[in-house]
């Protein structure tokens, strides 16, 4: 299955709604739109951008991952201790990464290989991580941490701009992966008909894998982009992202069943969602509100695929 068609529209909710969010912004609160503010936003969501792709990957196969945000607090911690104890930042920040890709390559295993159900397996994962690193920090933060630990030790401003820079190739490189690479239409054929990919010659089960252990690393990924920013790591980060980047993830047009979404779609999820917080404080409103909003616009995303199921279903 071809990911243009597979996808083709279904980014238009959530740039409608960006756009009609950016609109009424303008209109009474222009001040959202400072550079400063317009930076801080950015590097809020890149963390949850950075998952949001993995999770994207996930999503495809027609699985979920909910333990992203306890893997996210795991890698973090482990950047925070190995830099502190005198491991080089770069080695450590690798060793992050492949501590997420494990993480995520234990959840494709129980998943495509055992046949376990995603959200079974992930949320144990999720108790599991969390319980055990609270139990591991007792929820101190790593501190004592070296100076070319904070943005690399290259100061704010090209700290930022490398981890920017970072997200916007990995976002690259994904959109031109998902529409180009055999990786990418075999991730679509398996979440759209898994014997169909069967009989074409895939193993959706090692594709569910390869999903799992990639939403993995980037996890790792982005727990050291973002530790980065800090001079100490929390021992308790990530608390409550993996809801951020699955609503991101179905808002931005994937189906939960799997076989469709797109990279595009998913930056637009992000970019919707980030906003909200921040745009309802210039607005005058009380961020109380945010996850109401945010919880309105993925009912509507979710009755929107389902409408839109419907529809191909009746034309079939």
């Amino acid at each position: 299955m071809r990911a243009s068609g597979a996808t083709a529209g279904r980014e238009r909710p959530a740039a409608l709604a960006l756009l009609g969010l950016l609109a009424l912004l303008a209109l009474l609160a222009p001040g959202f739109f400072s550079p400063a503010n317009l930076r801080d936003v950015v590097m809020q969501n890149v963390a949850v951008q950075v998952i949001a792709i993995g999770m994207l990957l996930v999503v495809l196969t027609g699985q979920i991952d909910v333990s992203v945000g306890a893997s996210f607090g795991v890698c973090a911690v482990a950047l925070g201790v190995l830099a502190r104890d005198g491991v080089p930042v770069p080695l450590a920040a690798s060793l992050a990464v492949l501590l997420g890709a494990t993480l995520g390559l234990t959840n494709g295993v129980l998943v495509g290989g055992l046949g376990l159900p995603s959200i079974v397996v992930s949320l144990a994962m999720l108790v599991v991580l969390r319980d055990g690193l609270r139990w591991a920090t007792e929820g101190a933060w790593v501190r004592d941490l070296p100076a070319a630990f904070q943005w690399f030790g290259l100061g704010q401003s090209a700290g930022e701009g490398v981890i920017i820079g970072a997200a916007l190739i990995l976002i690259a490189l994904a959109g031109w992966g998902l529409r180009h690479l055999a990786a990418g239409r075999a991730l679509y054929a398996s979440g759209s008909d898994p014997e169909s990919a069967r009989l074409a010659g895939l193993s959706p089960s090692l594709v569910t894998m390869g999903a799992f252990a990639a939403c993995g690393g980037l996890t790792g990924l982005a727990a050291v982009l973002n530790a980065v920013r800090f001079g100490e790591v929390p021992g308790a980060s990530g608390a409550g992202l993996e809801l951020k980047v699955i609503a991101a993830v179905i808002v931005g047009g994937a189906a939960v069943t799997g076989g469709r979404g797109s990279t595009l779609g998913t930056v637009l999820g992000v970019a919707l969602l980030g906003a909200i917080g921040t745009g309802l404080t210039f607005l005058g409103v009380s961020a109380y509100w945010e996850h109401a909003v945010q919880g309105t616009i993925i009912l509507a995303a979710i009755l929107s695929e389902r409408a839109a199921s419907r529809a191909v279903r009746a034309h079939a």
